[in-house]
């Protein structure tokens, strides 16, 4: 069985957590547990007719009081940067993270997920984020509460970790 770590990146309270739950489990909880440390989660999937464990890494969030330790980035196959799109402010943290996660692991394959995209209401972020630079990866727009996106997601940094590393062509 292959099996690939992926990380969670992300400030407090962005949804990393509910993320992993609705792409693992299906569920949604409105009521918010903070993360200590990180929690992993595992789910497999279908890359090529290949099967795949996804060990989930969901890493507290950053804040001003907690950094990502990097050795928690060690042997990560790939990684998503996760921002509140009702809070423009996690932006800069997922860029700060993103720099760390490329000097620790080099380039490997990455998505950035606009969490809470059911808020438009109070979305609150450009659509390219407002990224100084870009960090790799792509855009997806994500729900953790209606599920919008989160398979799609999860599907497609899978995809390009097995290409990455050769098997998935």
């Amino acid at each position: 069985m292959i099996r690939h770590k992926i990380c969670m990146l992300g400030a407090f309270a962005v949804g990393k957590t509910s993320l992993v739950r609705r792409f693992v489990h299906s569920i949604f909880s409105e009521q918010y547990q903070t993360t200590l440390g990180v929690q992993i989660e595992k789910r497999q999937v279908e890359v090529n007719e290949r099967s795949i464990d996804l060990m989930l890494w969901d890493i507290a969030g950053e804040d001003d009081f907690f950094r990502v330790p990097e050795s928690y980035l060690t042997g990560a196959a790939g990684y998503f940067l996760v921002v509140d799109g009702t809070r423009s402010s996690t932006i800069e943290v997922a860029v700060s993270l993103s720099e760390r996660a490329v000097a620790k692991l080099g380039d490997v394959p990455s998505l950035v997920l606009a969490n809470k995209a059911d808020r438009t209401d109070a979305w609150d972020v450009a659509d390219d984020l407002g990224f100084p630079t870009r960090p790799a990866g792509e855009l997806i727009r994500t729900s953790a509460l209606s599920g919008d996106g989160v398979a799609r997601a999860f599907d497609l940094l899978a995809a390009r970790i097995e290409t990455s590393s050769g098997r998935g062509q």
